[in-house]
């Protein structure tokens, strides 16, 4: 077993912040950080350290099926002591299916990494963010690493080296291909989010929802309902356990009940505030400010008196 750490993640942001985790384990162990890089990526998107590119004779492995299957196979030649893979959607199938191929233990959504150079320890939220937890697994093991846990590397660039793998194919066959609508913005970075929910009756109504988000200098997210179930925005805009973390320095939860699994992914804002009809929502437990009405009646008057004070 050698003393590298592994780090990828297909998103070029999310792949810089995932080295910067491993550069940590592998400062810990003594050892080396290594940015993975698959045929088929942009040779300058790892910020620094050392590189390996997994070549394969066939396609790019361009699905997480293909892709754990090409890591898998390096892996088994370069015996990494770690692999940390970056905790988005796809990224999580790569880890879990690394953890099947190569029968290794995998610590799931994890922040705060450290190690004794025998075992990796990781922190976890639990009961939707509530409660934080410590896990560990032995070496050789596999992580997958939680989005914005960590600042993307930027130190310099280290040698690059290439690993044949030969060629990988896929055991499922795509009958169609139906893409998601992109997003437009980073939520991620937004200062100001204003985020709509099931209290909305209809989608054209979320016009008024977003025109007080650009009322505030803000963006326009939303709780899962109204992506995942009823497709009214591109999944890209879903905030919580399940979708994205978010820091805004002012999180504004319209017609949101305010579930765990929501409030989960709004706990580091700055300021949260919620309009809500119910005055039992859950959401005002977690809210800075609330106030209890008809979103149809309040937004509308919020973005009235706005608009009196830049007069």
């Amino acid at each position: 077993m050698s003393q590298e750490v592994w780090a990828f993640s297909e998103s070029d942001s999310v792949a810089n912040e995932t080295l910067t985790a491993a550069e940590e384990i592998a400062n810990a162990i003594s050892g080396t950080a290594v940015a993975l890089l698959l045929q088929a990526d942009d040779p300058g998107r790892a910020s620094g350290g050392k590189r390996l590119v997994i070549k394969t004779s066939g396609p790019a492995p361009d699905s997480p099926e293909l892709a754990a299957e090409a890591i898998s196979r390096a892996a088994r030649q370069g015996n990494p002591s770690v692999i940390l893979v970056g905790g988005t959607k796809n990224g999580r199938e790569v880890g879990a299916r690394l953890s099947a191929k190569l029968t290794r233990g995998c610590l799931s959504d994890v922040a705060k990494l450290t190690s004794d150079g025998k075992t990796l320890v990781g922190e976890r939220g639990e009961y939707a963010g509530k409660v934080q937890t410590k896990v560990a697994a032995d070496f050789p093991c596999i992580a997958t690493v939680r989005v914005g846990s960590y600042p993307p590397a930027s130190g310099k660039e280290g040698e690059t080296s290439e690993m044949q793998v030969g060629e990988v194919q896929a055991k499922a066959k795509t009958l169609s291909v139906n893409k998601k609508p992109a997003a437009t913005v980073d939520l991620k970075a937004a200062k100001i989010i204003v985020s709509a929910g099931r209290g909305v009756k209809k989608k054209e109504d979320l016009a008024i929802i977003e025109s007080l988000a650009r009322a505030l200098g803000g963006t326009l997210g939303c709780s899962r309902p109204l992506s995942s179930d009823l497709g009214w925005l591109p999944e890209d805009y879903h905030i919580g356990l399940t979708g994205l973390n978010v820091k805004p320095d002012l999180y504004l939860a319209v017609g949101i009940s305010g579930q765990l699994q929501h409030v989960a992914g709004i706990k580091d804002s700055k300021v949260v505030a919620a309009i809500n009809i119910d005055k039992e929502a859950p959401i005002f437990q977690a809210a800075d400010y609330g106030i209890v009405g008809d979103l149809y009646q309040v937004v509308p008057a919020l973005e009235k008196a706005l608009a009196s004070r830049h007069r």
